[in-house]
């Protein structure tokens, strides 16, 4: 059982005043609540898509020991309870036309194969990436951030049909992507 620290506590006492989650299924509250608290946004409430059936496909994924693999050190940083896959580092070379984020994609997939968590926080193409190369992940949490690609590559995801959290606007980024993450690592039934 983790430990929660005080602060942690009240703030998502004032959160749980500001907006009220109850309504959703467990799983899918406690991935809006840790977003929403990483963030202070409360537009997540109705920003993010989720599945609570494909949410409860990835925490039994992660408890029997399934990879994390994520697209940035950042989203790496922000996942303390878990060892993680992040290829950002290893990239030296890349082939014509795809991004340091995506060659490390491809990086990651020969470390961590098939049924890994993704975590995509930061890069859109590393999201793209994910659903062209054909990863056959068990979730990907698909939140990069920005004004270039990042609203399209995780429309992208939820059409792809690949197990996913998403959300429909821009926003996004490293901390939301981790927070999502992280809810699921810390989830006690019944909690």
């Amino acid at each position: 059982m983790r430990t929660i620290h005080p602060i942690e506590a009240r703030s998502m006492e004032i959160l749980r005043s500001r907006v009220d989650l109850t309504a959703l299924p467990p799983l899918t509250r406690a991935v809006t609540e840790r977003v929403i608290h990483a963030s202070a946004d409360l537009d997540y409430a109705t920003d993010l898509v989720t599945d609570e059936d494909r949410l409860r496909q990835g925490l039994r994924a992660l408890r029997d020991g399934a990879p994390i693999v994520t697209d940035v050190a950042m989203v790496a940083a922000g996942i303390t309870a878990r060892p993680v896959i992040c290829s950002i580092g290893d990239v030296k070379e890349r082939p014509e036309g795809l991004t340091r984020s995506a060659a490390a994609i491809r990086l990651s997939y020969a470390k961590a194969g098939p049924g890994a968590v993704w975590v995509v926080g930061n890069a859109p193409t590393a999201l793209e990436e994910i659903i062209a190369y054909g990863v056959e992940p068990t979730l990907v949490i698909g939140l990069p951030v920005g004004f270039v690609g990042a609203a399209e590559s995780k429309a992208a995801l939820r059409a792809s049909g690949l197990p996913a959290v998403s959300n429909v606007s821009e926003k996004g980024g490293s901390a939301v992507a981790a927070a999502a993450l992280n809810a699921l690592l810390y989830f006690e039934e019944g909690a």
